[in-house]
């Protein structure tokens, strides 16, 4: 089996311009692709994480892929999927971005001997000539047609900004720059890029009469149909410092019995063999796959030490065990006390567990808060400075344990 047809098996690929060209030029190891990687915040997170996954399958076959950091086009955002205006960045918080996103990625693609490259196009976009931009791409672009893309329509309504309406011209000029300095013939992205990607290939085609390809892969979303990556307090990001190896792992511990097959074979590079050994279990056998999905991803993200102390950790706590020293931890001081106590609510906020006190207020209130297995359920619960001292457990639902200290 080739890597095109492993991606097929995997439900990966969702759209291609030419199927035929794009199987033989992968399968042969004659691709050189990119993935554009935009630095909006300061680690990438689940969403990339397929793409991730991607470039890694087909530098294992051969491929030779490009890593685009957009700090150019950061500087505009993209409106895709997007229901307002994305906040403006300063170019020195986006170089900041653009550094963490270098480290992060070097866990999964493999940088020496010219085996792949990293560029960012900030280096081409800042130093446009707007007139020259104008008369060498605008020419190529009409406006109805753009109008017609998923990514703009759904703008349409709330307001779509001459800024942004700009997004798909650079995306597709990042593609042509890319094919003429680099001899990249190939672009890779989700589902929701389609028409970005289809707009460089057309660029590629017009300037310069070649032909270049692209090829979607399908979202990860879970099976209500939203994009998994998302929790109550906020993204999954793949920085420890903002998503601790213990709550990545306990993020996909948890998924959905219907998700965790299309899980394992999307995001770790377990045989399909394997996989489909695991696709025969039902009930409460299937908790043995996720706990396969959690300990693959957390190791490929962390390392094998963290995911083992995550293994080991959610274990003890399913057992009804939960002091285990690697349980996530939250050290409060003597600011956030009123007094010699500290209530219940914002505890929750404090240790993250709730995104506001009115979310913290609605759990206790249905019974989903426990501290030291005793539920609670008066939202005007205060914990002593002598409990916080010696540290407390706050379990929140069936599968979720924190540990609150004061220092």
């Amino acid at each position: 089996m080739g890597v095109y047809e492993e991606l097929i098996e995997r439900g990966l690929i969702a759209q291609v311009t030419n199927e035929e060209e794009i199987r033989e030029m992968i399968n042969n190891g004659k691709a050189t692709f990119y993935i554009g990687f935009d630095p909006t915040a300061d680690s990438l997170h689940v969403g990339h994480f397929m793409a991730l996954c991607l470039m890694k399958r087909l530098q294992m076959a051969g491929n030779k892929p490009i890593a685009l950091i957009g700090g150019g086009t950061a500087m505009i955002g993209d409106p895709t999927g997007r229901t307002d205006m994305r906040q403006m960045m300063t170019k020195e918080l986006i170089q900041h971005n653009v550094e963490c996103f270098k480290v992060q990625m070097g866990r999964f693609i493999d940088f020496s001997d010219n085996k792949a490259m990293l560029v960012n196009n900030a280096d081409w976009l800042l130093d446009l000539n707007y007139i020259g931009m104008l008369r060498e791409v605008g020419t190529h672009f009409s406006v109805n047609r753009m109008l017609t893309a998923e990514c703009y329509k759904q703008r349409m309504e709330r307001g779509l900004s001459f800024l942004e309406f700009n997004y798909m011209i650079m995306q597709a000029y990042d593609f042509y720059v890319l094919y003429n300095k680099y001899g990249c013939n190939m672009q890779f992205g989700g589902d929701d890029q389609w028409s970005n990607m289809l707009a460089g290939t057309e660029l590629i085609r017009r300037k310069l009469g070649k032909d270049a390809h692209a090829m979607t892969i399908n979202l990860l979303l879970n099976s209500e149909g939203k994009k998994m990556g998302k929790t109550q307090s906020g993204a999954v990001w793949l920085s420890a410092d903002k998503t601790s190896p213990y709550d990545f792992y306990q993020y996909w511990r948890n998924v959905d019995d219907s998700d965790v097959i299309k899980c394992l074979k999307m995001l770790t590079f377990l045989p399909l063999s394997e996989i489909a050994e695991l696709e025969k279990l039902e009930g409460s056998e299937l908790n043995k796959a996720k706990e396969i999905l959690a300990y693959e991803l957390t190791e490929l993200i962390h390392g094998r030490e963290e995911a083992e102390k995550a293994q080991v950790t959610a274990r003890a706590l399913f057992s009804s065990k939960a002091t285990d020293e690697n349980m996530p931890t939250t050290e409060i001081t003597e600011a956030d006390l009123t007094g010699n106590e500290a209530g219940v609510l914002g505890l929750l906020c404090k240790a993250g567990l709730t995104a506001s006190n009115g979310e913290a207020r609605r759990l206790v209130v249905q019974g989903g808060i426990s501290v030291n297995d005793v539920k609670v359920t008066d939202p005007k619960k205060t914990v002593s400075r002598e409990e916080l001292s010696a540290g407390i457990v706050i379990k929140k639902g069936k599968k979720i344990f924190h540990k609150v200290i004061l220092r």
